[in-house]
């Protein structure tokens, strides 16, 4: 389980501070003639091998593009489909099959974005915990402007052990 990614979007939505804790799985490209010993099939609007080996393409992997050409079909703007209700505060938690996506908002309109492993558990915990953090080592940091993006050494110190200890545990806390 892993958190990939945490950042703070201001009320106006800048992003004041983006912390990438997880290294992406690299991606590979290859190139083959025909005929292609690799057997292809399409499951959730995504190819994959389904039978065959080579040059570390195994069976599972997901096939992105052939000849630069996009194979997952088409990208639509999420955005304007995730809340059909008028009045909505905004996006709670957006799930994938690859990870999850979780927000809170203060009362302030602060907002606090993760992106975490779909198995990883106490994620709303730990999202008052780093609301907790950015109070602490942010806003009470005399030389830290409202709005402005977070340059603070013990916000990124206790953010990356938050980071660990909800990483570790798999929850962070009571109520997670």
């Amino acid at each position: 389980m892993a958190i990939f990614s945490v950042y703070v979007v201001n009320k106006a939505g800048g992003l004041i501070y983006q912390l990438d804790s997880y290294a992406p799985r690299a991606e590979t490209e290859k190139t083959f003639s025909y005929p292609l010993d690799l057997l292809l099939k399409l499951h959730d609007e995504r190819v994959l091998v389904a039978f065959g080996q080579r040059d570390g393409i195994r069976v599972g992997h997901a096939v992105l593009a052939i000849n630069g050409m996009d194979v997952n079909g088409k990208l639509f703007a999420i955005g304007s489909q995730l809340s059909p209700e008028q009045g909505s505060s905004g996006i709670e938690m957006l799930e994938t099959d690859t990870f999850k996506l979780h927000c809170f908002q203060t009362l302030t309109g602060i907002k606090f974005v993760v992106l975490a492993d779909p198995r990883q558990s106490g994620i709303d915990s730990l999202l008052r915990k780093i609301y907790e953090i950015y109070s602490d080592f942010a806003l009470k940091n005399p030389f830290y402007s409202l709005e402005m993006p977070i340059r603070c050494e013990l916000f990124d110190q206790n953010l990356k052990l938050a980071l660990e200890v909800a990483e570790k545990a798999g929850t962070f806390g009571p109520g997670s």
